[in-house]
Order: structure tokens, then sequence, then C-alpha cells
């Protein structure tokens, strides 16, 4: 169907390629998907046409595949006035598809700026008038645009919806389900192995201080790769989120600064020695860091993929270092400027080291990818502040109301003399240019394999989803995850 379509029904395939992504099943097709997006750009398609709907459609589809296309293309539907044009608002459809590709913009998309507020501006306003179907896509993508939804969550929701529509393809439709539930059965087992792990590590009974969130942690890794060629990697990557959740908690919530000292310097030595010098809960935990890490060595050479597992351990030293950091300001009650604040935090967020454990195990990955990621390349470090600023805004009421002083958001306030919804407001606009550049960099960084800049910017959209609404997913699961978690990892879909 992809490659022996009409050479001259070029909207034939691109609804199909948008199609198979928005359904969760392009990946078994990358090969010929990239070869026909190749064929249609080259055909510079967009300059004949005038249709909004398919503008924009073929407008966010290659820019997600790393086309450099220009927004150029959206002067048309402006008046003279340089606004758009009031006729296309009797086309929800294709306000949808504007609001949608205006996702994929750079800063220099001036055009797309103005698309956006145009488009989600109208959709909210008729949506009370809206068919289900439409009304129930509407809604969706005002909360969840598609280009930064998790892929798992964004395929259930999407083959609810191309069941109801009267033109679906009925093959399409039931490889999307039958796909959806294998994938699920696999994650399940998967699942089943970590909460054996888990359970036997026993250290939610040991350290009652600390997160139980297993089968969150797992979650976060599927929303990472939920592919099947990734599964030893998920397992590892879950692991990893749930150790340093232990780590941070101990940091945050429970350890006295000598005792965090003596602990920051057993992992800057990285020695089972080390131990004895430690208080007995503390004992625990630094024995699980080096067992999983062996264990990872282990994995990795009986996969025969490239070891990266020493990059991993020095990105686990340097979040451990910018844990103590944190800790040393909160005991002290020493409030540093919010740069300071912000250039220690985006190692102590996490993704820096997540994103490099998410790569040990996957096949094809090299030693290139670890030592590029290794230098914290701008769109690595891009992620990193989108995740560190929507989890700081998050978070804020709950950490403060555990008496946690020193947050993004209160040296912000004191530095600058502004009240708690003013910095938000300030910190969402910081995220919202670095989504900017994060859509620039995946669109510049052609000799990088997409498999794992892939990686790079699925941690920030998951993180989207953890904190959506400014609720603490993580923390408190029955805000954001308990029911997308039971869509993804639980329930299967009626075939």
């Amino acid at each position: 169907m992809i490659a022996m379509s009409s050479e001259n029904d070029i909207m034939e395939k691109i609804s199909l390629i948008d199609n198979l992504e928005r359904l969760g099943i392009s990946y078994h097709f990358e090969e010929e998907i990239e070869d026909q997006l190749s064929k249609i750009f080259n055909l510079n398609v967009l300059h004949e046409e005038d249709d909004l709907y398919k503008v924009a459609l073929y407008f966010r589809l290659f820019r997600q595949h790393g086309y450099p296309i220009s927004s150029d293309h959206f002067s048309q539907f402006k008046n003279n006035n340089g606004e758009f044009k009031e006729s296309l608002l009797t086309n929800t459809k294709s306000l949808l598809s504007l609001y949608e590709a205006a996702h994929v913009r750079e800063h220099d998309d001036a055009i797309l700026e103005d698309a956006l507020i145009f488009a989600r501006s109208h959709l909210e306003r008729i949506v009370p008038t809206l068919n289900s179907t439409l009304e129930n896509q509407v809604t969706h993508a005002l909360r969840q645009p598609l280009h930064r939804g998790v892929p798992r969550v964004e395929t259930h929701f999407n083959i609810s919806i191309y069941e109801k529509c009267g033109s679906r393809n009925e093959k399409l439709l039931r490889l999307a389900k039958l796909d959806y539930n294998l994938l699920q059965v696999l994650h399940k087992e998967e699942l089943s192995e970590l909460t054996r792990w888990w359970n036997e590590l026993n250290l939610a009974s040991v350290l009652p201080y600390i997160r139980d969130r297993i089968v969150e942690c797992f979650f976060c890794s599927v929303g990472v790769y939920f592919e099947p060629q990734h599964s030893h990697a998920r397992i590892m990557l879950a692991k990893c989120i749930a150790i340093i959740t232990v780590i941070d908690d101990t940091y945050d919530s429970y350890g006295t600064l000598d005792e965090l000292l003596l602990f920051t310097k057993a992992v800057d030595r990285w020695d089972l020695s080390e131990a004895d010098q430690l208080p007995s809960y503390m004992k625990t935990i630094y024995t699980t860091l080096l067992d999983l890490f062996t264990e990872y060595d282990t994995k990795v050479k009986e996969l025969d993929t490239f070891n990266g597992v020493c990059y991993v351990k020095e990105a686990m030293k340097e979040i451990v270092r910018s844990y103590y950091i944190e800790a040393k300001w909160f005991i002290q009650e020493n409030m540093p400027p919010f740069e300071v604040y912000l250039n220690n935090a985006l190692i102590s967020g996490g993704l820096y080291l997540l994103t490099l454990a998410s790569l040990l195990g996957m096949r094809s990955i090299s030693k290139a990818s670890f030592e590029w990621m290794m230098n914290k390349p701008k769109i690595l470090m891009t992620s990193a502040l989108i995740a560190r600023v929507i989890n700081d805004i998050a978070s804020y009421k709950g950490e403060k109301d555990k008496g946690q002083l020193v947050t993004g958001i209160e040296c912000y306030m004191k530095e600058y003399n502004l009240s708690v919804e003013e910095v938000s407001e300030k910190l969402s606009k910081i995220a919202e240019n670095a989504w900017k550049d994060l859509n620039k960099e995946f669109i510049k960084l052609t000799s990088i394999p997409v498999e794992v800049l892939m990686r790079v910017v699925n941690f920030p959209c998951l993180v989207d989803l953890v904190y959506k609404n400014n609720y603490d997913g993580y923390s408190d699961p029955k805000y954001n995850l308990k029911s997308v978690i039971e869509a993804v990892l639980v329930n299967p879909i009626d075939e």
C-alpha cells in the first residue's frame, strides 16, 4: 500500500503514512515510509497546494521526519492585513491540522506562532458544537498535541478514533489492534520480570521513605521506546529510573548532610569496599547500585552490543554530585541565584543520565553515539531544560508542603521579587522556547542516527505527560498516570 499507491495521488500516500504513525504501526515500515517521504519532498508539491489541511499535514510530517521545509507555505492563508483568513474557520479539520503543524515550529517561524493562537482560540470556541468523534479529537489535541505525545498513549487514542472513521481501512485497523495487544503482552512480560527484581531487592520495606513506583518506572521506559527490539534496553532503563528514585529520595527526604557526603564520595570512587564507611541503610543502596551496573555489564556483553556502561557510570556519579549540592543548599538554607540553581538542576533532573542509560542494550548503538551524548549536545540539554522546568512548576506545591525551600520557583521568586504565578508563567515560556530549539536541533542533526535522536526527543514528551496540568504524576500517579498506565499496560483493545 505504501509503495504501490498511485504516483499521482500524493495525498493518498501522505494520509496513509499519517495513519500508520497515528495507529502506532509505522515502525514496521520505516524504510518504505522514508523512501516515499524523500520522493515526495523532492517533488516540491507544496508549491502547488492551496488546501490548508493538506499543506499543514505535509508540513508537519516533513518536519517530524527531519526535512527542512519552510513555514512560508502558510503565507497564502493570510489576508492583506497579515491575519489568517476568516474563511478558514468553516473547516474544523483544517484548523486542527494547522494547530498540530504549529507545534513543530522553530524560533524563526513567526507565522506559526500566529497560526497556533489563531487555531487554538477558534478550536476552543467551537468544541461544544462538534459531533462526538471530532469533539474528542479536538479536545484531545488541545490537551495533548500529537507532536508532544507519548507514542503508545497516542496510539491507544487514535485507534479509538480511527475505528469510528467512515473511510477507515479495515486491514490497517485490524493490524493496529493486533499489534497494540501483542506489544502489550510483551510489555507485561517485561514488567513481570522487572517486578520480580524489585521485590527481591525489598528496598521499599527496608527504606520506607522512598517512592515505591516500579510500575511507573516501567511505563516511563515504554514511553521512551515501545518497539519489541528494545525489550532488553527497556528493562535496563526502568531499573535505572528505579534506582535513581531511591537515591533522589534519600538526598531529598532522609539523609543527613554528613551521611550524604559519605555516599557522594563512595559513588565517586565506585568501589565495593567503600560500603564499609556508610550507614547500614546507605550500604544497602550503594551495593544495589554497584550490583545493577555489574548486571548491566553482563547483559550488554550477552547481547553483543556496544558496551557503554562506563559512560552511564560517569553520568551516575555526576547526578549524585548534583543531588548533594541541592541537599547542601536545602540543609544549610542557602538559596542560590536561579542560573546557578538551573545549571545544577539540569543534571539533577535526571534526563541526561537516563538518556545515556536508554542507549544500553540497543542493538545498533555505537561508541560514537555515547561519546556524542557525553559531550552534552544542545538538543540533549534542551530536552533536559524542558523536563526540568515542567517538573519544577508541577512539583512546587508538593515540595513546599514538605518544607523544601530550594526549588526553581523559590530561587526565581527571591532573585526577581515575583509571585509564584508570575514565575510559573516565565518558566512556562522558557519551556515553550526550548521546544522550538528542540525542533530545530532535530532537523539540523543529520549526522546522528534517528534511533538515537528519538530517545532524546521522547523524554521531554514523557515528562510533559507525567506532569500534565501542573500535577506531579510520578509522586502521585492518580492524577496523570493511572488511566494511561491501565490503557497501555493492563487492558487490551477489543479486537
